[in-house]
């Protein structure tokens, strides 16, 4: 068969003939038809993410949409290492195949399934979101971040906070549900001043895809302005912009702070299979909009080092 293959830490993958996959006792041999790429996927395939096997030559893809051999188009997830998602075959334990809506085309299953868990488990599981809670999304203007925003007022937030640094995607956010945007551009007091606004009026769930510095001016904000002993569950997803904060500790003794992140790790696995599926059936109903870009998988090696993150690549076979 055809695959994107790595062939060693860091590589970039190159489009190359790989051996086909034999279905196992409890897995399900797929003819691919869709795999996104992410960054938890190039993180995967180079050896450097938590959760990667360290293995090589593999193929990457940690998760995709195609056709089970009794012809049931499923979305499926985490394949057995070599076989990841981008080969015309991959083998997948079959508690980790999802059926799919047939409203639902392969493209945008693929692409919204995890940016849309990211943030449904988050406001699931992690923080417990109650309907009408203040939502405030840090960095909300790459893929992830536009699905929380509309993800929370699926969900029922009554009001949907939203951060980033490009105007023209903010501007977007406000049309897919975001009540405020705030440019994370300006100058560190206009910041913060805009920050202990809307923390002195009540937010209940921060959602970080940022980390870095606008994580420590919303702590910090926080700390300063909201009310006593109320909680605020800050939930880290994501770390685009730095893996280390300072944080002073009397934040967290002079707040009602409860930070915590979000991930595999964090969340039991059928817990995330749960998110993902009530993803994937909310996508058409929900009106969910995703920006994607469709590849030809022969094309990978030119494509993996994509990285705009408002359009999501999807690399798309001839199975």
């Amino acid at each position: 068969m055809k695959a994107a293959l790595v062939k060693g830490p860091g590589a970039t993958p190159v489009y190359a003939d790989f051996t086909q996959p034999t279905v196992t006792e409890g897995t399900a041999r797929i003819a691919v038809a869709a795999s996104a790429l992410s960054h938890i996927t190039r993180s995967r395939a180079s050896g450097n993410h938590y959760s990667s096997s360290g293995e090589f030559p593999l193929v990457p893809g940690m998760d995709g949409v195609g056709t089970l051999e009794d012809g049931k188009r499923v979305y499926f997830v985490l394949p057995e290492a070599p076989f990841g998602g981008m080969a015309d075959y991959c083998l997948v334990k079959q508690q980790r195949c999802i059926a799919l809506p047939p409203e639902l085309d392969d493209v945008t299953a693929a692409a919204i399934a995890i940016p849309g868990m990211s943030s449904w488990a988050a406001f699931v599981e992690r923080a417990k979101l109650v309907k009408g809670e203040t939502v405030l999304i840090n960095g909300a203007t790459g893929s992830s971040g536009s699905l929380a925003v509309q993800i929370a007022r699926y969900l029922g937030a009554g009001k949907v906070i939203a951060t980033g640094r490009n105007d023209l995607a903010l501007q977007t956010l406000q049309t897919l549900g975001a009540d405020v945007t705030i440019n994370l551009t300006q100058d560190a007091a206009a910041i913060e001043s805009e920050f202990q606004t809307h923390f002195r009026d009540g937010v209940g769930v921060v959602l970080d895809y940022l980390w870095g510095q606008s994580a420590e001016q919303l702590l910090a904000a926080a700390a300063h302005v909201a009310p006593d002993a109320v909680p605020i569950r800050f939930i880290q997803i994501g770390a685009i912009s730095g893996s280390t904060i300072s944080l002073p500790s009397a934040i967290l003794r002079s707040t009602a702070i409860e930070l915590m992140g979000s991930g595999i790790g964090s969340i039991p696995m059928p817990r995330i299979f749960h998110a993902i599926t009530q993803v994937l059936r909310a996508a058409v109903p929900g009106g969910l909009k995703i920006a994607t870009k469709t590849v030809p998988l022969s094309e990978v090696e030119k494509h993996w080092a994509d990285v705009d993150d408002r359009a999501r690549t999807v690399f798309t076979t001839s199975s």
